[in-house]
């Protein structure tokens, strides 16, 4: 049966594409927006953060909501102002649509989080949802993140909560950022190239979301693939996709520190985590390796 969803993020790189697979089964899909041009569209919704607003009509007959709206970790160095937008963007806008709730019901939410839970660089332990967080930046932003998320269990029936890896995607992202280097046979591993990246393809992520809402998860759930790899792996996986050889020295991770700042760690360090709760649930992953994944998008 046809479902009337609500996204935020919806013109963000997964949201794009989620909406389109959305719309193709029949569902409705309405659209919470920033921008005031785009809420002249007929599927679209005018919010603000800064003014605590949101278009009541948003909500109106809505049955879930897929909140995938946060400003980019790894757009810009993190400035104090930086960092600010990466908090509010995600606890802030959560907390705004707890608040414009208040009398509604809705059947389920869907919300992004992000691996970033477990720390920028948490070595060579495998991760599990159980596992505490870290005690960064990162971490701490996620961990409210979620508390804010969670606190939506007073407005909707069940809440899922997606804890994102790598999003390898040639429309943005890492992977548009790593390739253009490795075009021209200039790619190197990073730093050490020890760092591991769970890392999930595009179609996996709008599936396992298509997943857990048609599957009614509840809980945390990480969102990577089955097989992490360290970045030395990864980069030497594709220059070989790309038919470019594979002979240059590292780069160092000072001159990522001098250019980045703190921000150079979320490249520098790294997260080993686990798919199986996501597998056992019963998501058939379509690419589950590094190999198949990065042939798929470069072909």
């Amino acid at each position: 049966m046809a479902s009337k969803i609500l996204i935020t993020g919806g013109t963000g790189l997964v949201g794009t594409k989620l909406t389109n697979a959305l719309r193709t089964r029949g569902d409705e899909i309405r659209i919470l927006t920033t921008s005031a041009i785009r809420a002249e569209q007929p599927d679209a919704f005018y919010w603000n953060l800064k003014d605590q607003y949101i278009d009541y009509r948003a909500f109106e007959g809505v049955d879930y909501i897929i909140h995938l709206a946060g400003a980019g970790v790894a757009d810009k160095p993190w400035s104090e102002k930086r960092k600010k937008l990466i908090y509010d963007s995600r606890i802030k806008n959560t907390n705004l649509l707890f608040e414009r709730l208040k009398g509604s019901k809705v059947k389920g939410v869907i919300a992004a989080s992000a691996i970033g839970y477990y720390g920028m660089d948490t070595g060579e332990k495998w991760l599990n949802e159980a596992d505490a967080r870290g005690t960064d930046f990162l971490s701490d932003v996620v961990a409210d993140w979620e508390e804010a998320i969670f606190s939506l269990n007073e407005r909707a029936e069940r809440v899922t909560a997606l804890r994102i890896g790598i999003v390898l995607s040639t429309d943005g992202g890492a992977l548009k950022k790593m390739a253009p280097p490795f075009r021209y046979g200039l790619g190197a591993p990073i730093g050490t190239g020890k760092q591991w990246m769970s890392w999930i393809h595009e179609d996996d992520l709008v599936g396992m979301i298509l997943f857990a809402l048609d599957k009614e998860l509840e809980g945390v759930y990480n969102a990577v693939a089955p097989h992490p790899v360290t970045n030395a792996e990864f980069s030497r996986v594709l220059a070989k996709t790309l038919g470019k050889p594979f002979f240059l020295p590292n780069v160092p991770a000072f001159a990522l520190k001098l250019v980045f700042g703190e921000m150079a760690r979320v490249v520098l360090g790294g997260n080993r985590v686990k798919a199986d709760k996501i597998k056992k649930a019963g998501y058939p992953f379509k690419f589950n390796k590094i190999d198949e994944a990065l042939r798929d998008l470069l072909k």
